[in-house]
């Protein structure tokens, strides 16, 4: 099967893997409203760096941080109905994640610059995601790429 979708209108591989992408936001982003897995649930602030809680312990998260993946999932789920929106979601958000990893890291993750917030953990998972994400939109967006 090739890139593009097949007569039947079934979903090509990199369509699959931006739909994949952005149900894992729309989750990531629901559950970091749910007390137990996000810990120091009470500490959940709207947007600052003194937010407290953090999803699974590790990633510290606020209110804007949680619809920010909620936002960009739904984007992903949206973008994976075309082979061309599939790829500019994946390279180009991948692209939106490496910048923000440098974001964080130039910042004073005690200022006010870091209004979403984001910690160390955060950082680096932003890393990992960009270069996932373009790496997908980029292996699985050549022409002739096969499933």
């Amino acid at each position: 099967m090739s890139i593009g979708t097949t007569s039947t209108g079934s979903r090509t591989l990199i369509q699959t893997a931006a739909l994949l992408v952005g149900a894992t936001f729309v989750l990531v982003g629901l559950l970091g409203f749910v007390p137990g897995i996000t810990t120091s649930f009470d500490e959940l602030s709207f947007a600052s760096n003194d937010s407290g809680a953090e999803l699974l312990g590790i990633f510290q998260v606020s209110v804007l941080h949680n619809l920010v993946h909620l936002l960009f999932g739904v984007v992903g789920l949206v973008m994976a109905k075309s082979v061309s929106g599939a790829k500019l979601f994946l390279v180009g958000g991948g692209a939106v994640y490496v910048v923000l990893f440098v974001y964080g890291l130039v910042i004073d993750l005690g200022s006010a610059a870091n209004f979403v917030p984001v910690n160390e953990a955060d950082n680096y998972l932003h890393l990992v995601l960009g270069v996932a994400m373009i790496g997908l939109g980029s292996v699985l967006g050549k022409k002739g790429a096969r499933v």
